[in-house]
């Protein structure tokens, strides 16, 4: 079997090693690849993964060798997987190997908006602590989270987990979930109460959105839901970037009718110089490296070599378009 990976650069720079998958078949690992390029070095794979690197119908007809996809990422929109069934081919997805650090990052990002530990830092450096008459010195509001309502769009693992680790703070949890019925059990662990959208927007201190990102949940943070929000309030996004309105969210910045928004995902990547984000105040942009902990590609890599391991024992997991 020949097996190839398409981008792994972005799960392994370096620091890890590709031997759990070259033990499987004849491996070949490119950093990147062009859309002009998948035909090409696919021609006679077997085994293709790919992260971002889209499959379209149009290549998944074009490579007669194709036997297996694998999706090197939770999200599987990359892949036509209509067009890979009708062919007999399985797609399959990493779930849940990002959990613990996504749910990290929405703090990172969180507290950094509530505690302002890197402006104060930076200000401690540049001297403004040594220069003040007094043994404590701040310049912007710092917030605690005791009390506040964190409002959660999206209840799957992420989401429960977040949910969890804002308890332990303090916070009251409001949900939104497609499914409120598979999630009760869940929801009465954390004492979390279910909510329509607009109510979770007026209501919560904190939203934190953590759905996938379909049709129907595309710019779900809009302007007339932004304006629903508290002025005190904050977005947050670590799940995918088209969920908010990024032009909507960044006059809402600017407007002052938001207090900040921390978000590790953007609706295009890498995003262009002039995202309005960029320059909006309060306003803090991470480059998607919520999934990136050396802990979490480890157990990407790990899964991803299952997943194959399985798929040539003729019995595949994590398939997505069964």
């Amino acid at each position: 079997m020949r097996l190839i990976v398409l981008d792994g650069h972005a799960l392994n720079p370096g620091d890890l090693s590709w031997a759990v998958l070259e033990q499987l078949a004849d491996c070949t690992i490119y950093p990147r690849t062009l859309p002009t390029e998948i035909a090409g070095r696919a021609a006679d794979a077997d085994i293709v993964l790919t992260n971002k690197a889209i499959l379209d119908r149009s290549l998944i007809e074009a490579l007669p060798a194709l036997k297996y996809i694998g999706v090197l990422a939770t999200g599987y929109n990359v892949v036509d997987l209509a067009a890979a069934r009708e062919r007999g081919i399985p797609v399959t997805n990493i779930p849940a190997y990002s959990t613990a650090s996504v749910a990290q990052m929405v703090f990172a990002l969180l507290l950094e908006l509530t505690q302002q530990v890197g402006h104060h830092a930076h200000l401690t450096r540049w001297g403004h602590w040594s220069e003040c008459p007094d043994f404590s010195f701040w310049d912007r509001p710092l917030v605690e989270l005791d009390g506040l309502v964190l409002g959660l769009v999206g209840f799957g693992a992420i989401g429960q987990r977040v949910a969890r680790i804002g308890r332990a703070l303090g916070m009251r949890v409001l949900v939104h979930t497609a499914h409120p019925e598979k999630h009760a059990a869940a929801a009465r662990q954390v004492d979390a109460e279910f909510a329509d959208l607009d109510r979770l927007f007026a209501a919560a201190d904190v939203v934190s959105l953590h759905c996938p990102l379909t049709e129907a949940t595309r710019n779900l943070a809009d302007a007339r839901r932004l304006a629903l929000m508290k002025r005190s309030a904050y977005m947050i996004n670590t799940g995918r970037g088209p969920l908010i309105d990024e032009a909507a969210l960044a006059q809402a910045l600017k407007d002052k009718r938001l207090a900040g928004a921390g978000l590790d995902v953007l609706g295009q990547e890498p995003p262009a110089g002039n995202n309005p984000l960029f320059t909006a105040p309060n306003s803090f942009v991470t480059p998607h490296i919520a999934w990136a902990t050396r802990a979490a590609r480890e157990r990407l890599l790990a899964t991803a070599a299952d997943n194959v391991r399985a798929f040539l024992a003729g019995a595949p997991r994590n398939v997505v378009n069964g």
